[in-house]
């Protein structure tokens, strides 16, 4: 990476660290152009060579989001293994808490839209991870019904908690999520 695009990266980075922080302070909808530059000490036209206006931002922020939940799915690979899925759920959870971005879309109206958006690269994903892992169309679609499952209920659960302020600690909730995955959705994954 040369100076140039590592100055480009850390702008970013602060930008997206500034209305992260921000969304703890105050209503999305009330966040401006002006706090994040104030917040994450850019000048204005920083800000505007990353993002035409705060919905841009918001976009940028989703997009984020998701490939940082596909990184962390790509890095799961089902076993029965107990220890696996919790650190694996764990991840997830603390990844849920210390994105107030995420946090927020859990609870809000505005969330219908990432989510969908989220549940078709996700269903896309799927796909592709059916395809290269499991023989048989009709095999295919069972598994592929299996992790929908999985990550509509993973999408639940976080929902729920962060509704509940994360009063839970994340190992608990993260412990929930590993043993409904084994008992629940692994068995049938690892049909004959």
């Amino acid at each position: 990476m040369n100076e140039l695009d590592e100055r480009y990266s850390t702008a970013e980075d602060a930008i997206f660290e500034a209305f992260f922080l921000l969304l703890k302070e105050k209503e999305l909808e009330k966040i401006t152009v002006a706090d994040v530059i104030k917040k994450a000490g850019v000048v204005r036209s920083t800000f505007y060579n990353h993002y035409e206006n705060i919905p841009a931002l918001m976009t940028a922020a989703e997009d984020k989001t998701i490939r940082d939940i596909f990184a962390l799915m790509e890095s799961f690979h089902p076993k029965n293994d107990k220890d696996m899925c919790h650190s694996y759920f764990l991840a997830i959870c603390n990844y849920t808490r210390k994105n107030p971005f995420l946090a927020h879309l859990l609870q809000s109206p505005r969330g219908d839209a990432f989510f969908e958006k989220a549940i078709m690269m996700f269903h896309h994903y799927v796909t592709e991870v059916t395809h290269t892992t499991v023989t048989g169309n009709e095999k295919q679609m069972e598994f592929s019904y299996y992790i929908a499952c999985s990550i509509g209920g993973t999408i639940g659960v976080l929902h729920k908690w962060t509704a509940e302020n994360f009063a839970s600690p994340a190992e608990d909730v993260a412990d929930i999520l590993a043993r409904v995955f084994l008992s629940g959705v692994l068995p049938y994954l690892n049909m004959p």
